[in-house]
């Protein structure tokens, strides 16, 4: 006996081990030389303590060898890893005597086995992506539609202007504001005035559009933070 385990090796390589949850987990025990005769184990922990994790005579449905049959690589697949296998796993040639008792031949020094987050990340970044490219698409049809009904309100108001019956001012006021206080309709008006305008060399019945000073208000009058600037006035032939 002493002769047969003089040349035997048994090798456990791996010291530390990571692995994610559901993922599959290698542990490596290789062995050379004469060994006794006896089986191979592998134990998580050490002691009284210590669980069969997989026995050459025993079933364990998430353990497989990772080389069915050698006689040197007893190396085994855990899969779907779960929070509770973390621990130190260790790979033990077991010896039998004549009489049939059974002893610890050899154990590997142990890897320590231990789960780690999933990583996140890509789809992470897939998903902000596709909410990006939504939010892009949404603002896209927000902008066409609010061009397409400014564009029917200023035909629904040329269409207005070209239907009266006499020639009729149309007094458009207009007040700069203040930081606090938005300008009110200024661009509106000078977009009018300049479509007017541009009409008016195709249909003679556009006679003018221009803008005008307004007088001078009395102080008083005004509120704090407002002055009127100017306003336009439209005129349309009568058909």
């Amino acid at each position: 006996d002493a002769q047969v385990g003089q040349g035997f090796e048994l090798r456990q390589p791996q010291d530390k081990v990571s692995v994610a949850a559901g993922e599959t987990l290698t542990l490596i025990c290789t062995m050379s030389g004469n060994g006794p005769a006896g089986g191979v184990k592998w134990l998580k922990g050490w002691g009284s303590a210590n669980e069969t994790v997989y026995d050459q005579k025993g079933s364990f449905p998430r353990v497989t060898r990772a080389m069915s049959g050698s006689n040197t690589d007893f190396s085994i697949l855990i899969r779907d890893v779960r929070p509770e296998d973390a621990g130190t796993y260790y790979c033990v040639k077991f010896s039998r005597s004549v009489v049939g008792a059974v002893e610890v031949f050899r154990r590997g020094k142990g890897t320590e086995v231990s789960l780690h987050e999933t990583a996140l990340v890509p789809s992470v970044v897939a998903a902000v992506v596709v909410l990006c490219f939504l939010l892009l698409l949404l603002f896209v049809a927000l902008c066409m539609y609010r061009r397409k009904r400014r564009g029917e309100a200023e035909s629904q108001c040329l269409a207005r202007l070209a239907a009266m019956g006499s020639l009729s001012p149309m007094p458009l006021r207009c007040c700069a504001g203040t930081p606090s206080t938005p300008r009110i309709s200024c661009d509106s008006i000078h977009h009018l005035c300049t479509l007017l305008q541009q009409s008016s060399k195709e249909d003679n019945e556009i006679h003018y559009a221009d803008l005008q000073p307004l007088p001078t208000a009395p102080r008083h009058g005004r509120s704090p933070g407002t002055a009127c600037s100017e306003y336009a006035s439209v005129r349309v032939a009568a058909k």
